[in-house]
């Protein structure tokens, strides 16, 4: 989970305030010292956490907090605001040219996973019924073109490339190709170094001065902390940026760089990186990075992922076969795969309310891929008629799949008190519904 050392921590300072039934200014203010701790030790900029708690405290200790019923969920919930206003306040979109295409210029050091996260936002605007095409302009790093052609053909995205030609006359030739073909979103995977330098630069300068791009997005690994922050500074002084797209989040333990970035930049998170696959982007959404931060779940988010993993046809026809009590093994494979593509099963736990209080529990993967390969060693009858499986016909599912007779009974059992409770639950209908499969 992104945040997760932090969360920890602050949930561990807000429990001691909502365990008393009143609170004094000396409570607030000792709690404020802990968090302020909690800050700092995750890299938060020092300017950033003083003026924040600063600007929690001049709320938090009035007397309509003070005397509230529930003056610690009060405190909460001005942590909340505040840390939201941190985070940037709203969602902040890539704006869209309004006479196609739509430009975007990707910056970033190397490492930071800028030509990895290029094919992420094609492929994600692609499934929003945009026509994308990557570029590759960065010339200089060996394999960096064929990184960018692999990513792409990941993505299902189209990939230019001219070699190491200047990166304007590429850009310029990428265009063309974009008017001929009704492109209407480039995505421009510029050159990156180790480190910043006044040739990089200048490259960059020209390209975009070149390009004239809609919008100009520097790439900053989350893990890096405050050294992202201050390359962002130095981007955006020497280049000027749009926004900011972090990556590896779903690894950051420290939080500092995406809690100190709009602060210091003044530019937003647009987009954020929770995985390694092509399909882990998010919008970065303020409000619910904080509510995460603070324990209360990202019920929205997990929706998202929900309509996002089963498809409406399906969902539909499972809902007529569960109210008509006629789901089979086969629906409960499938279902089991899109659950899969909603992400690593522990962290959609965390994103229900209370959820980051589940950090010990392991979903254990192993146990998913037996399920599934007991299944996948049924006939498709004994799939469709569980109630044909017999003994003998146990004793093979079991040695096809590498299990135990006792794991296909179980697994059986399972199955028919899934059908039962579902059951219940079929006036719930649509996608929102597959919630509640407890695969």
């Amino acid at each position: 989970m992104a945040f997760e050392g932090i969360a920890e921590k602050l949930q561990t300072v807000f429990k001691k305030l909502t365990g008393r039934g009143k609170l004094s200014e000396a409570d607030i203010r000792a709690a404020l010292r802990e968090v302020k701790l909690v800050l700092l030790e995750a890299d938060v900029n020092f300017t950033v956490v003083k003026q924040f708690i600063k600007s929690v405290s001049d709320k938090a200790t009035g007397q309509e907090i003070l005397e509230s019923l529930t003056p610690g969920q009060q405190v909460i919930r001005v942590v909340r605001d505040e840390m939201t206003e941190l985070l940037g306040g709203t969602l902040s979109n890539i704006k869209m040219a309004s006479s196609p295409p739509t430009v975007i210029l990707m910056m970033g050091l190397q490492g930071a996973g800028k030509t990895t996260f290029c094919a992420k936002l094609a492929q994600y605007y692609k499934k929003k019924g945009r026509k994308p095409l990557l570029v590759a302009c960065d010339i200089y790093r060996p394999a960096a073109i064929k990184q960018l052609h692999v990513v792409g053909q990941q993505a299902g995205v189209d990939v230019f490339d001219m070699g190491t030609e200047k990166p304007e006359k590429i850009y310029k030739e990428a265009l063309k190709l974009a008017d001929r073909s009704g492109i209407d979103l480039i995505i421009v995977d510029t050159a990156g170094r180790l480190h910043i330098d006044e040739e990089m630069m200048g490259e960059l300068k020209t390209l975009k001065k070149k390009a004239n791009p809609t919008e100009t997005l520097l790439v900053l690994d989350a893990m890096t902390g405050q050294d992202a922050v201050t390359a962002a500074g130095a981007f955006h002084e020497a280049v000027g940026i749009d926004g900011v797209i972090l990556t590896k989040i779903d690894g950051d333990t420290r939080g500092g760089a995406a809690m100190s970035v709009r602060a210091v930049t003044g530019k937003p998170i647009k987009f954020v990186g929770t995985g390694e696959k092509t399909g882990d982007i998010e919008p970065f959404y303020p409000d619910r990075m904080a509510s995460r931060i603070l324990g209360m779940g990202d019920v929205l988010t997990l929706i998202e992922k929900a309509e996002t993993a089963f498809e409406d046809k399906k969902a539909l026809e499972l809902q007529k076969r569960i109210s008509r009590d006629q789901m089979t093994l086969e629906d409960f494979l499938d279902q089991m795969e899109q659950l899969r593509k909603m992400g690593d099963m522990g962290d959609i736990l965390k994103m229900l309310p209370g959820g980051s209080k589940l950090s010990g529990l392991s979903i254990d993967e192993k146990q998913l891929s037996r399920t599934e390969a007991i299944v996948k060693s049924m006939t498709m009858q004994e799939r469709r008629n569980p109630g044909v499986i017999n003994g003998s016909r146990r004793k093979r599912i079991a040695a096809g799949s590498g299990t135990k007779i006792q794991d296909v009974n179980r697994l059986l059992s399972q199955f028919e008190q899934m059908k039962k409770m579902l059951k219940s639950f079929s006036g719930k209908k649509g996608k929102r519904g597959m919630l509640n499969m407890p695969f």
